[in-house]
């Protein structure tokens, strides 16, 4: 936990795993995985991300900008790193040092980054972004062949692949994505057919590799996904994902109020009755959105409250008897067993969940990875300090974390009380 403050973010990178392996089990044999971590990591860590990727069968890593692979290739990771965005003509010669796969759609990037692979000695491969639709980066599908073509006359130069990015792939049965689809395989066989074969064709989102089989190709590209969060509610029933992070904060304060008293700024909560109100040292500058007051749910030591967040610092509707000293859980991201909450703080921030999950939680607090491992045991094991996992033990289920001091547990009669301790050293 981080010193400096009673918030923190833990992420569970064995669920970072899990998911990969789940989503990579929808895949064809040969198709080559993509795990997007860019964001740094949508929130999770972008080293950390990987790794668990990586070692759960990932082929390849995706990012959006130059510094985002730098990091990477400076954590010593080796696997293809592929840039999804074109840099600053400017940059070709980091680009070619540190061995990154850009993506290419303009002449003036494509002749510097010829220029430094000739001076260099080195062949810099590159995929060529076609728009098929999304309008914003890419070649138009209908220019990708010439484009292609003109390209190829450059020295120094492999196009290994070529892609496409799909903007409603999440949504059933939409006809624009139909549309896509289509004038990717389009423009793709014009390739062809002008003699330029990309040994390796990609096209697939989170939503594509979940909903979309026929769009898998040579390689799909998940990010949200191997985080544990749906791209949107249509892939729910779809695919059974395990959200990776937990945002903790430890209740600061407990008091009672009386009936019709207000709290915070606006006054915009009244006290229908006597209760007990709690703070919960998060905010604005944490990302938790304003719009959420008096209508998000929150977890505190097992029970679910809501909608009783007056504004994010404010709790009400605790128990009068909580503790200070007890490590607390705070929602909607990663913390429930089900996805109600977050999709409610969603609909009401008017966000999605790549700007929840990157910016909600993630700004300033301290980040604890751990990787936990489902045990046969009917306890909670943490090896660092006491802490809840009762939101996310369906069915009693045991998580452990990887690291810290061996043994401390609690053993869990009921989802929301604590019983006791128990020391148990013999578990490995």
């Amino acid at each position: 936990m981080c010193a400096r403050r009673h918030a923190w973010v833990e992420i569970d990178t064995a669920a970072i795993a899990r998911n990969v392996r789940t989503l990579k089990a929808r895949t064809a044999r040969g198709t080559l995985f993509m795990a997007v971590v860019k964001a740094d990591g949508y929130g999770h860590g972008a080293t950390r991300a990987a790794e668990a990727a990586l070692a759960a069968g990932a082929d390849r890593l995706g990012v959006a900008t130059l510094d985002e692979a730098v990091l990477l290739r400076e954590h010593g990771i080796k696997v293809p790193v592929h840039l999804l965005s074109e840099p600053p003509a400017e940059t070709a010669d980091v680009v070619v040092a540190h061995d990154v796969i850009p993506t290419v759609t303009t002449r003036s990037f494509a002749i510097a980054l010829s220029k430094e692979a000739t001076r260099t000695g080195r062949t810099a491969r590159y995929h060529l972004k076609v728009d098929s639709g999304m309008n914003r980066i890419g070649v138009r599908a209908e220019e990708a062949a010439d484009h292609a073509l003109w390209l190829r006359a450059l020295p120094g130069l492999e196009m290994e692949g070529a892609f496409t990015h799909f903007a409603t792939a999440d949504v059933p049965g939409d006809w624009e994505f139909e549309r896509q689809v289509q004038r990717f395989a389009v423009a793709v066989d014009r390739m062809r057919s002008a003699g330029v074969r990309p040994a390796l064709v990609h096209a697939a989102n989170s939503a594509a590799t979940i909903l979309h089989p026929e769009t898998h190709l040579g390689m799909v590209r998940c990010g949200i996904a191997i985080y544990g969060l749906h791209p949107a509610p249509s892939t729910y029933q779809a695919i059974d994902l395990e959200p990776a992070m937990q945002v903790k904060a430890r209740v600061t304060l407990v008091k009672r109020i009386g009936l019709g008293e207000g709290v915070s700024y606006g006054f915009t909560y009244h006290a229908a009755a006597p209760t007990t109100i709690a703070t919960v040292p998060l905010g604005y500058a944490d990302g938790v959105h304003r719009v959420l007051s008096n209508r998000m749910q929150v977890l505190i030591g097992g029970r679910r409250l809501g909608p009783r967040l007056i504004e994010p610092t404010l709790v009400e509707g605790v128990r009068p008897d909580l503790r200070l000293q007890r490590e607390e859980v705070f929602g909607p991201v990663a913390t429930l067993t089900t996805y109600e909450s977050f999709d409610d703080a969603l609909a009401m921030a008017d966000d999605s969940p790549y700007g929840i999950n990157c910016g909600v939680y993630t700004r300033d607090l301290e980040k604890a990875w751990r990787a936990f491992e489902r045990l046969e045991v009917g306890c909670v094991i943490v090896n660092d300090y006491p802490t809840f996992r009762v939101d996310s033990m369906p069915y009693g289920g045991v998580k452990r974390s990887g690291f810290g001091r061996e043994g401390v547990a609690y053993a869990m009669a009921e989802m929301t009380e604590i019983r006791g301790w128990i020391l148990n050293p013999s578990i490995p």
